[in-house]
């Protein structure tokens, strides 16, 4: 099926999608800034320049939306109905790209936490983020 939008207005609408200061990602960085943690945003020196870096922890957390990384069996990852291959195709490279660096990241010592954007919903956001702060503590593991 093609696409319902003209070249122009899909161009807009993806331009308006952040990549990085999302909402979720905010919410993380405040919780841990609240908590006493201190952190890096966006490290160029690190494969796949990590959400957020947390140096004296030696802890990595990547912030995922449910829809761009795949968040399979969630309710927000739903394949578009146009352009169905492109997006799938999208997606997997996308995932791809996630392991090879959580892979490289871990075979460099980092500790990795993954955050899906679902997690952070009302209903289980305390829960998620007192599990982040004590998995970035050493406690839980």
């Amino acid at each position: 099926m093609a696409d319902v939008h003209k070249p122009e207005v899909r161009s807009h609408n993806m331009r308006q999608i952040k990549g990085k200061n999302t909402k979720p990602e905010t919410l993380v960085r405040k919780f841990l800034h609240a908590n006493g943690f201190r952190y890096r945003l966006h490290v160029k020196e690190l494969p796949g320049k990590p959400d957020i870096v947390l140096p004296k922890y030696n802890t990595i957390i990547m912030v995922h939306g449910c829809f761009w990384h795949g968040h399979e069996g969630c309710k927000y990852f739903v394949i578009p109905k146009t352009r169905t291959q492109w997006w799938v195709d999208k997606i997997n490279r996308t995932r791809e790209k996630d392991l090879e660096c959580t892979l490289e990241l871990q075979q460099r010592g980092w500790k990795m936490l993954t955050v899906w954007e679902c997690e952070l919903k009302p209903d289980q956001r305390n829960k998620k983020l007192d599990f982040i702060s004590k998995r970035i503590k050493g406690e839980n593991e």
